[in-house]
C-alpha cells in the first residue's frame, strides 16, 4: 500500500479526488487525445511536404519529358509492327505480286482455271449427284479465290518502300525504348501510367499546403481548448493544496506524529494525458523545515501512518463505500498502532473497511475478525479463511501479543482490546 505514496500519479490522483475532478479530467483527456492526434497528423503532413518538395523538381522533369514524348496508346507496339513490314517491303511486294499474277494474271490465272473446270463439270451435273456437289464446291472455291486475289492486290498496292516513314518510326521507337529502359517498364501503357502518376504527385504538392493550413488551424483551436481545460484542472487542484496539508497534518498528530508535516508542491509542466501539473508530496518528519520527497525521508512506520491519513481523508471526501488497507500498520506498534486503530474504527462507521494486519491494537478495533491460514490436503497447499468466534478472536489477538502460547495477562489484555 505504502509504495504508491511515492508515485507522482497517486499523489495527483489524491488532489483530483479531493477536488472532484473526474468529469473535468475526462473532458480534458478527450481534448488532449484529439489535439495529440491532430498534432501527429500535422507532423506527418509536414514530413510528407518536405519529401514532396525534395522530389518535386525531378518528378516535374520526368512528367514533362513523358509529356513531350506524347505517346499514344500502344504506339510503340504498333510502330514495331509497322517497322517490320516496311523493312521487308521489297520482299513482301515481290511475293504479293507473284501471288497476284498466279491468281488473276497471266495466260492461265488460277481463278479463271477454277471457273472453267466448274463450267465443264456443270454440263454433267444433271446426270450425277456427285458431280453436282463438286460443281457447288468449285463455285464456292472460285468465289473465295477471287476474294483472296482482290485482297492480295489491295495489299500489294499499299506496300511500298518508304524511307522517310522508316526514319520517323526509328526515331519514335528509339525514344520510346530509351524511356522504357529508364523507367524499368516494358509497354507504352506502363509509360502512360507513370506519366499519370507523376502528374498526381505534382498535384499533391500543390494540394498539401492547403491541407497543412487547415490542419494547423484545427490543431491551434484544439490547443487553445486544451490550455483552457488544463487551467481549470490546475485551478481546482491548487484550491485543494492548503486544505489537504492542514487536514493531513492534523491527522498525523492523531497517529502519534506531532512533529511531522506534509507539504504539496505543484509546478507547471508540458501537457500530458493528466494535465499540466507536476504534483509532488514533500515530507518533514521533525519540524526541520527541510522538506524532501517522501521516498527519501519517511520511514516504514511514517509511510504507513501517512498513507492511512491520506486514505481516510479521501474516503471522507468521496464517501467511498469500501476501503481496503493492506498491512497499513507496517513499521508501527504500541500507542501509534492504537491510534491507527482508532482512526480506522471511526472510518468504519460510514463504510465497510477491510484491513490485513498483524497488529493486535488494530485487530481489536474491528467488528469482525477473519483468520487466514494454510493447510495441506492431498499433497496440495490450500489457503483458507474463516470468521472467528468471540473467544477464538480473543485467543488470536492474545497470540499476536505474546506468541503461540499466550499468557493469562495477554489473554486479559486481548479481551480488553476487543471490549474497548
Amino acid at each position: 500500500d505504502t509504495l504508491s505514496l511515492s508515485d507522482a500519479g497517486f499523489q495527483r490522483e489524491v488532489l483530483d479526488a479531493l477536488a472532484n475532478n473526474s468529469v473535468v479530467l475526462q473532458q480534458y483527456q478527450s481534448i488532449f487525445r484529439s489535439w495529440k492526434s491532430s498534432q501527429e497528423e500535422l507532423m506527418q503532413m509536414q514530413a510528407q511536404k518536405a519529401s514532396f518538395d525534395k522530389e518535386y523538381d525531378y518528378n516535374k522533369f520526368l512528367y514533362e519529358e513523358l509529356g513531350q514524348a506524347a505517346f499514344a496508346e500502344d504506339e510503340l507496339e504498333d510502330a514495331d509492327n509497322e517497322l517490320k513490314m516496311l523493312t521487308h517491303a521489297g520482299d513482301i511486294k515481290a511475293g504479293l505480286t507473284q501471288a497476284t499474277e498466279a491468281l488473276s494474271g497471266g495466260d492461265q490465272p488460277l481463278v479463271q482455271q477454277i471457273k472453267s473446270i466448274q463450267h465443264q463439270l456443270d454440263a454433267f451435273a444433271k446426270y450425277h449427284n456427285g458431280v453436282e456437289d463438286l460443281v457447288r464446291r468449285l463455285h464456292s472455291a472460285q468465289i473465295e479465290l477471287q476474294d483472296i486475289a482482290d485482297e492480295v492486290e489491295s495489299l500489294n498496292d499499299n506496300v511500298s518502300h518508304n524511307p522517310p516513314r522508316i526514319e520517323q518510326l526509328n526515331d519514335r521507337t528509339a525514344l520510346g525504348y530509351r524511356l522504357l529502359k529508364k523507367h524499368g517498364v516494358q509497354t507504352t501503357a506502363e509509360l502512360l501510367s507513370l506519366q499519370k502518376g507523376f502528374q498526381e504527385k505534382l498535384q499533391a504538392v500543390m494540394d498539401i499546403d492547403e491541407h497543412i493550413a487547415r490542419k494547423e488551424k484545427e490543431t491551434g483551436r484544439l490547443l487553445k481548448q486544451l490550455d483552457e481545460s488544463a487551467a481549470e484542472l490546475s485551478r481546482k487542484r491548487n484550491e485543494q493544496i492548503l486544505p489537504l496539508q492542514e487536514k493531513i497534518n492534523k491527522l498525523l498528530v492523531q497517529v502519534g506524529m506531532p512533529n511531522a508535516r506534509l507539504k504539496v508542491s505543484m509546478e507547471n509542466k508540458a501537457a500530458d494525458l493528466y494535465g499540466k501539473d507536476a504534483v509532488e508530496f514533500l515530507f518533514d518528519a521533525n519540524k526541520s523545515n527541510r522538506f524532501e520527497t517522501i521516498r527519501k525521508v519517511a520511514s516504514g512506520g511514517e509511510l504507513s501512518r501517512l498513507m492511512l491519513s491520506i486514505k481516510s481523508l479521501v474516503a471522507e471526501s468521496m464517501d467511498l463505500p469500501t476501503l481496503i488497507f493492506d498491512e497499513i500498520d507496517t513499521g508501527i506498534s504500541g500507542e501509534a498502532a492504537k491510534q491507527v486503530g482508532v482512526i480506522m474504527s471511526r472510518l468504519a462507521r460510514k463504510r465497510q473497511l477491510i484491513t490485513i494486519t498483524h497488529q493486535p491494537q488494530i485487530a481489536g478495533k474491528a467488528n469482525a475478525h477473519l483468520f487466514v491460514y494454510k493447510d495441506i490436503k492431498n499433497n496440495a497447499i490450500r489457503t483458507n479463511i474463516r470468521q472467528l468466534s468471540g473467544e477464538e478472536r480473543i485467543m488470536a489477538i492474545a497470540k499476536m501479543l505474546s506468541g503461540e502460547k499466550p499468557t493469562a495477562a495477554a489473554l486479559e489484555n486481548a479481551r480488553e482490546m476487543v471490549m474497548n
